[in-house]
C-alpha cells in the first residue's frame, strides 16, 4: 500500500510547528507549500499551552488578511475549532472531580487528592489560567493508582490492557486456540468465522435544520488477504449508498439525508466478513534485518505531526533498545516498553498535536496513542511499522474500538502487533508474546492508515482527523461534533458451513 508522505519541498520552508499545524488541520502535505500569510504554528503552540486568549487575537487577526491563501486559512480555523474541543474534553473544575471521586471513595480526604495531583494522577490543562480537569481523569485515576484501586467501591475488575477482566480472559482461552491450530496446521491464517454487522449512527433531533442534507461516513472493512475476506455488502439506511473502493485506506459507507423536524437522523450500514485469527511462530535467530525498499521506506520515516524523532524520543530509545542489534528482539523490547504504559482513557485525538510524543511524557495512553509510540519507536530503530484500527467484539456482549498495529520482520513479512493487549499473564513464551505476531479473530480493520482522506473526501473538519472508527458527520453549516450524534455496533457470528 502506498502512503502519503510529507513534501520534502514544503518542510524544507515551513518550521516544523508551521507544517503540523497544516497537517493537523487535515491539509494534504502536497498542499503544504501553498501556506503563507501567517503563523498557524505559532497559534498551534498558544493552543496547545493553554493560552487560548492569545491564540484567539492572532487567529483573528490572520483571518482578516486579504487573500490568504486556503491552507493556512483552513489551518487557522481548525485552531479555533480545537480549542472548543479542548473545553470539551476539560470541562470539570476540582470540585466536580472530587465530587465524581467520592462516588467510588466516600472516604476521600483532601489530603488524598492533592497527594495524588501531585503524583500527576489527574490530568489537566490551564487554559488562560484556569485550572480545567479532564473529564476522564476521576475514571482514569483507578486505571493509573493501585491505592485508588484499592479504595475504590464497585470498581468493574479490568486487565491493564483496558479489557474488563472477563473478556481478557475469554481472549486468553480463544488465543490458546490460535497457536494450536497455527502449529497443527502450518498456517499463519486459521479458526475463520463469518461475522454480521451493523453499524449505526443517529443524529440528535434538530442538530442540522430541516430540510437540509445530512452526510454521513459509516467506516466499512477493507479486505486484507489471510485475515480479512469476502467482504459482502448486505444493506444500508438510506438504501442509496457509496462505498469507498479497496483503496481507501480509511474506507466507508458514504450516506446523505433529509434532516426532518423533531426527529434524529439515522445512518446505517449492514455487512458481512469472515474474519482469521493469526499466528506467527517468530525464531529471532532466523529473523533478518530488512531491506528498506521504495515500499517499505514511507514506515520507517517520520510523519509529521504525529511520528517525530525528536530527541525526548531518542534517548528512550537508546534506553530501551541499548546494544541489541536483532530486529525481532528490539522491536519485544519496544513492545514490553510501551506495554509497561498504562492504558487509560483519552482525550480526543485531534486536541493533541503530537500522540507519540504525548504519549511519551504522559506515561499512559489508550490503544490509539500507546500504539502510535510503539510505531515511532520501531521506525527510529529500522524496523518498518504502520497503522491499523477498527472494532473488537466477542462471542459475548462486549465491543469496543480499537487501534493496533503491523510491523516488517524478514523473512515473514508483515505481522500483527497490539502493544495494548500487550504481553499476556503466561509462563508459555508462545501465548506470553501473542499479540507480538499474532491476532485473535473478534476484531474488524477499516483502517490501514491513520489521517487519510474519506472517498468522497469531507468538505468540513474531521471529528476525529486521526482515527476512523466511530463515524463523521456534517452538513452544509458545518462538521457535527460527536455532541450531536450516538453511533452504536452490533454484531452476530454466524453458524459455520458444513461440509
Amino acid at each position: 500500500m502506498n502512503r502519503r508522505r510529507t513534501d520534502a519541498r514544503s518542510g524544507s520552508r515551513l518550521h516544523a510547528a508551521t507544517l503540523a499545524a497544516l497537517l493537523a488541520a487535515g491539509i494534504p502535505a502536497t498542499a503544504c507549500a501553498e501556506a503563507d500569510g501567517g503563523d498557524p504554528g505559532a497559534v498551534l503552540d498558544l493552543v496547545t499551552a493553554g493560552q487560548f486568549h492569545a491564540a484567539e487575537a492572532r487567529i483573528d487577526a490572520a483571518l482578516a488578511q486579504p487573500n490568504l491563501p486556503a491552507p493556512t486559512r483552513r489551518a487557522f480555523e481548525f485552531q479555533h475549532e480545537r480549542m472548543a474541543r479542548m473545553r470539551y474534553d476539560f470541562s470539570l473544575d476540582a470540585g466536580q472531580v472530587e465530587s465524581k471521586l467520592r462516588e467510588k471513595i466516600p472516604d476521600l480526604t483532601d489530603a488524598d487528592f492533592a497527594r495524588w495531583e501531585a503524583r500527576g494522577l489527574f490530568e489537566f490543562m490551564l487554559i488562560d489560567g484556569e485550572r480545567r480537569y479532564f473529564k476522564r481523569s476521576p475514571s482514569n485515576l483507578f486505571r493509573l493508582s493501585e491505592e485508588a484501586r484499592a479504595r475504590g467501591k464497585g470498581l468493574a475488575a479490568t486487565a491493564d490492557s483496558g479489557l474488563p477482566t472477563e473478556v481478557n480472559d475469554r481472549y486468553l482461552d480463544f488465543d490458546r486456540q490460535t497457536i494450536a491450530q497455527a502449529l497443527a496446521t502450518g498456517r499463519s491464517g486459521v479458526l475463520p468465522q463469518r461475522v454480521r454487522v451493523t453499524q449505526k449512527l443517529t443524529v440528535d433531533a434538530d442538530a442540522v435544520p430541516a430540510g437540509k442534507t445530512v452526510r454521513a461516513w459509516i467506516p466499512y472493512p477493507r479486505a486484507i488477504a489471510g485475515r480479512q475476506e469476502n467482504i459482502r455488502f448486505v444493506a444500508s439506511e438510506p438504501s442509496r449508498h457509496r462505498i469507498a473502493p479497496e483503496s481507501a485506506l480509511q474506507r466507508t459507507a458514504y450516506l446523505e439525508a433529509k434532516a426532518q423536524v423533531g426527529k434524529p437522523t439515522v445512518f446505517s450500514a449492514t455487512y458481512e466478513v469472515t474474519l482469521h485469527a493469526q499466528y506467527h511462530a517468530i525464531d529471532a535467530d532466523k529473523v533478518t534485518l530488512a531491506k528498506i525498499t521504495p515500499e517499505l521506506a514511507p514506515y520507517v520515516a517520520e510523519r509529521a505531526p504525529h511520528i517525530v524523532f525528536s530527541e525526548p524520543l531518542r534517548v528512550f530509545s537508546r534506553q530501551v533498545v541499548g546494544a541489541e542489534t536483532n530486529p525481532h528482539r528490539i522491536a519485544q523490547k519496544i513492545f514490553a516498553a510501551v506495554d509497561e504504559i498504562p492504558w487509560a482513557g483519552a482525550r480526543e485525538y485531534s486536541t493533541i498535536a503530537n500522540l507519540s510524543d504525548y504519549t511519551l511524557h504522559a506515561g499512559h495512553g489508550d490503544c490509539g496513542e500507546q500504539t502510535l509510540l510503539l510505531i515511532a519507536l520501531m521506525r527510529l530503530n529500522g524496523i518498518p511499522a504502520r497503522w491499523q484500527s477498527g472494532w473488537t467484539f466477542t462471542d459475548g456482549d462486549y465491543e469496543n474500538i480499537h487501534d493496533w498495529a503491523e510491523i516488517y520482520l524478514a523473512p515473514h513479512g508483515w505481522i500483527p502487533v497490539d502493544v495494548t493487549y500487550g504481553r499476556l499473564d503466561s509462563g508459555d513464551p508462545a501465548l506470553k508474546w501473542f499479540y507480538l505476531g499474532g491476532l485473535d479473530n473478534f476484531r474488524i480493520a477499516f483502517n490501514d492508515d491513520f489521517a487519510q482522506e474519506f472517498v468522497p473526501p469531507k468538505r468540513h473538519f474531521r471529528s476525529d482527523t486521526v482515527d476512523s472508527q466511530r463515524g463523521e458527520v456534517e452538513w452544509d453549516g458545518g462538521n457535527l461534533y460527536y455532541d450531536k450524534w450516538n453511533y452504536d455496533f452490533s454484531w452476530k457470528i454466524l453458524p459455520s458451513k458444513k461440509n
